[in-house]
């Protein structure tokens, strides 16, 4: 009898041939099952959001406390303490930054709820009093700029009689109510509260413990990771991440630190020119301004129409300044503070603006950039090295112009050089 020769590629072969069965019957098991599985993943959301709070709160706080750490306590204490009391400074340094952090994320939470909140239901409550004195005073100022026009003027007029209609309707089964809800669960809604408070202590509570100590939180994680990928792989993951991190964190704050800064802007030109409601439209401006390329536009057209029904002079003001506004933001501010964060052209920013906004609403317009910028460098980074590889020009001016690559030469050819 013939003895049977063991070979071990045949063990890898069947391995990889069960493993594969397995992850089809897995997956379509998880067609049948998709929303038991998205049920099960909310349920698990829900569960841990205070600690997903506590993550995001980390990773938004993190470069505040790193830029306190490094440029206000340490280098006091490092005076303070005597060199065989270093660790302690140290300690004292990292602690006063993070309370610093978290009194700071405080302050901004109870300012937007008790502060800004109320004072733009109070406006738009007004304006939903006031517009149909708005709309009249507009239709006067129409009627008296269009009088050598009289078609036009008709036109215009009977226009703004349907936006009145259109207006008063969304004000008031939409807007107001809907403001009316987010106020009334704020202060008297027991159950919201209460689960609010509750993920944000919580997820404050787990900030203050992964920052205070986020280098052994770090340490432990690559430690996990080399013991699960090779040291190589785990270097390039690193690296990805690593570029991740700073492309994300880098536009989400930048974003913020200068919506913030031309919303405060807003406000007080607003104030000094003696706009109506002039909180409203500088929230309108600073928030919608956090959306890169688009942002500006949203947020201004609706800050126009407010005014406008007001006062049209102030409104044609308001758009002038604006656009200065703008163009100081877009040419001075914004640079000064993002920088070449992104690092890809305005084709591929719109580009990843429409796609986001497309399959996630806000947050798709919000973060579509930073993603895509990461995707894209991933593509660029992969094309490049397989293109090194095969010995083969890869920088994107090496294909300006040519016709094709010589398969021989390895070298670009065009229509000159064959000539």
């Amino acid at each position: 009898m013939r003895r049977f020769k063991w070979d071990k590629k045949y063990l890898y072969w069947g391995i990889t041939a069960f493993c594969v069965i397995a992850c089809a019957i897995l997956f379509f098991m998880a067609l049948n099952y998709i929303s038991l599985v998205g049920a099960a993943l909310r349920a698990l959301t829900r569960i841990l959001s205070p600690f997903i709070w506590g993550l995001v709160l980390t990773y938004l706080l993190h470069p505040l406390v790193r830029t306190l750490e490094k440029r206000v306590f340490a280098p006091l204490f490092a005076r303070l303490f005597a060199k065989n009391t270093k660790h302690t400074g140290r300690r004292i340094s990292r602690v006063l930054s993070v309370l610093c952090s978290e009194i700071f994320l405080l302050a901004v939470v109870t300012g937007l709820f008790f502060l800004i909140i109320p004072q733009l239901y109070s406006s738009i409550e007004t304006i939903v009093i006031n517009s149909p004195i708005y709309i009249e005073r507009l239709t006067a100022w129409v009627t008296k700029m269009l009088t050598d026009f009289p078609e036009v003027r008709s036109y215009v007029t009977d226009m703004l009689g349907d936006m009145n209609e259109d207006l008063m309707s969304w004000l008031q089964t939409t807007v107001l109510p809907g403001l009316g809800s987010l106020l009334s669960n704020v202060s008297s809604g027991v159950r919201y509260v209460l689960t609010g408070v509750y993920n944000l202590v919580i997820g404050i509570i787990v900030s203050v413990y992964l920052l205070s100590d986020i280098e052994t939180y770090s340490a432990n994680a690559k430690r996990l990771l080399y013991s699960l990928l090779s040291p190589e792989a785990a270097r390039k993951f690193l690296e990805g991440l690593d570029f991740t991190d700073r492309t994300f964190i880098g536009f989400l704050n930048g974003k913020l630190l200068d919506s913030l800064i031309i919303g405060v802007i807003c406000y007080i030109v607003c104030a000094i020119l003696n706009m109506p409601y002039a909180l409203l439209v500088s929230v309108i401006i600073g928030v919608t301004n956090i959306i890169p390329f688009f942002g500006p536009f949203i947020g201004a057209v609706p800050s126009v129409i407010i005014i406008l029904m007001v006062s049209p002079f102030k409104a044609l003001i308001f758009v002038i300044f604006i656009i200065i506004l703008q163009q100081v933001d877009g040419n001075i501010i914004g640079p000064k503070i993002l920088g070449s964060t992104v690092g890809i052209n305005g084709f591929w920013v719109m580009f990843a603006i429409v796609l986001g906004a497309g399959l996630f609403s806000f947050w798709g317009m919000l973060l579509g950039v930073p993603v895509f910028a990461v995707i894209y460098t991933a593509v660029n980074n992969a094309v490049e090295r397989r293109l090194r590889r095969s010995d083969l020009p890869h920088t994107t001016e090496d294909y300006r112009g040519i016709d094709y690559i010589d398969p021989v030469t390895r070298q670009p050819v065009t229509r000159q050089t064959k000539e």
